[in-house]
């Protein structure tokens, strides 16, 4: 079975490709090869891992669910269990965007540590690259039951906030499964 989902950014994010933006930016989003931002499938099952563990704390799903669907041993290759793709623009969105409008999806934003006498702590300005709002398109492939849909579903509403700094304003999203599902 599969789950076909959209995440909709509420502001801006930043998930990181580990590279420096040279002069420019500290730290970049990740971007395909046309430019355009995306969410790795690891990153989003990670997400929904967490999303799950925190569930089976308060008893909406036990760890037997958890395993069934992310499995036991995560270098198990024999083991067939749910596939995360990367979550991406739309189709349409993606012929729509040429390269010389991939560059509006993203702004610089900076910081800078505070010491206690409200100066600036020397040699710690920070610029970091992120996206804009935009809305994303991802699937999880290998779901054995409705009933792990289900839970999947309910995963996917307990992630509020993604990627860097979403503890401090970025990254605030919600995701939701899209009508394609079956």
């Amino acid at each position: 079975m599969e789950l076909t989902y959209k995440i909709t950014f509420l502001s801006d994010w930043h998930c990181g490709s580990g590279l420096s933006g040279g002069a420019e930016a500290d730290a970049t989003v990740i971007k395909d090869n046309r430019n355009l931002p995306y969410i790795a499938g690891k990153t989003i099952k990670g997400l929904l891992k967490e999303a799950l563990e925190d569930m089976a704390e308060v008893n909406q799903c036990t760890k037997d669910d958890i395993n069934a669907i992310f499995g036991i041993e995560a270098y198990d290759k024999n083991d067939k269990k749910a596939f995360f793709s990367n979550a991406t623009l739309s189709e349409d969105e993606q012929e729509d965007i040429t390269p010389a409008l991939s560059d509006f999806l993203y702004r610089n934003i900076a910081s800078t540590q505070i010491k206690a006498n409200g100066t600036a702590k020397e040699n710690s300005l920070r610029v970091m690259e992120v996206c804009i709002p935009i809305t994303l398109e991802g699937k999880i492939t290998g779901i054995a039951s409705q009933e792990q849909i289900d839970l999947l579903d309910k995963a996917l509403k307990w992630v509020r906030h993604l990627g860097v700094n979403r503890n401090r304003g970025l990254g605030r999203c919600k995701f939701e499964i899209t009508p394609k599902s079956n």
